[in-house]
């Protein structure tokens, strides 16, 4: 199936194969280094826990590793040059159903430590890979809102911290905001982002949490929208609130009602750090059809 227009898709790897299916991505890694580079470039195995993708320590491998090949694993880079690198995937004929997860990186290192114990620096960027594999056609994916619970940081802070459930047959990442306004439509604040990115495996629970940056934000009754998205699904709860006085302490649950009458646009914002970033175009053929997803991910 095309991804062209799932938004997971621009920025990971997302997919879902029969067994005994091969496909490929095409990479570009790009320096901004203004100097000459020797980058590895490497898979290694990931896992979803606690509600993040965890990255494996080095090169460790998994089972989806095992399934990825590179035509290239060193690359020259000139100062603020760039490269192209062919990955395949091959699924075997017998692999069992099921999620995979594992980071395609490129890395690049400083000089070895040297006698008098200087330390070596490691950067990379890598592409999130989250492969199903299975009979068939897509697994479904979905999410639910769960409790809002209003609270107060030790700081000071205001505070929204919602229950998510993914309820779907696929991994999901869950980013959102918050948009809140009072009970005579006098004074509106927000849209606030969550904090963070909510990763979770199917049947898996989580939280997310959103800061509104206004510490001095009256201690009245709310009403608040929040709209959680992961890919193409959209999900919104909506209703009243009320944030505790106290530091540190939890209000009573939100009670959920109507969504406000808001105009609301989810941006997502890639943040672009460390010296290499890694763009990467793929084509995909399966029964006779391509499907053509462009793809942008650093770290």
């Amino acid at each position: 199936m095309s991804r062209a227009d799932d938004p997971r898709a621009r920025i990971y790897i997302v997919d879902h194969v029969n067994p005994g299916t091969a496909f490929t991505r095409r990479f570009q890694v790009v320096s901004t280094s203004s100097n000459k580079l020797r980058a590895q470039v490497y898979a290694a195995a990931a896992e979803l826990k606690d509600g993040k993708f965890v990255f494996a320590p080095g090169r460790t491998p998994n089972e989806l590793t095992t399934w990825i090949s590179l035509d290239h694993t060193k690359l020259d880079l000139k100062p603020q040059g760039r490269a192209t690198v062919t990955t395949r995937i091959a699924v075997p004929k017998k692999a069992s159903e099921g999620e995979r997860y594992a980071v395609i990186w490129a890395e690049v290192s400083s000089a070895k430590p040297g006698p008098n114990g200087n330390v070596a620096q490691v950067h990379r960027v890598g592409i999130r890979t989250y492969l199903d594999v299975g009979p068939g056609g897509e697994p479904p994916s979905d999410f639910k809102i769960g409790q809002v619970i209003p609270q107060r940081t030790e700081d000071g802070v205001p505070q929204v911290v919602a229950d998510a459930h993914n309820n779907g047959k696929r991994a999901l990442d869950i980013t959102g905001q918050l948009s809140l306004k009072d009970n005579n439509g006098s004074l509106s604040v927000g849209p606030y982002r969550t904090i963070g990115t909510l990763t979770l495996a199917p049947n898996q629970r989580g939280k997310v949490a959103v800061a509104v940056t206004e510490k001095d934000l009256p201690d009245r009754e709310w009403k608040f929208q929040l709209i959680l998205k992961s890919g193409k699904i959209t999900r919104t709860a909506a209703g009243t609130l009320t944030f505790p006085e106290e530091r540190g302490a939890f209000g009573l649950p939100a009670t959920l009602g109507e969504p406000l009458p808001l105009a609301l646009t989810l941006a997502g914002a890639l943040a672009v750090a460390g010296i290499l970033t890694v763009t990467v175009v793929g084509i995909r053929r399966q029964r006779g059809r391509t499907a053509r997803t462009a793809l942008h991910r650093s770290r």
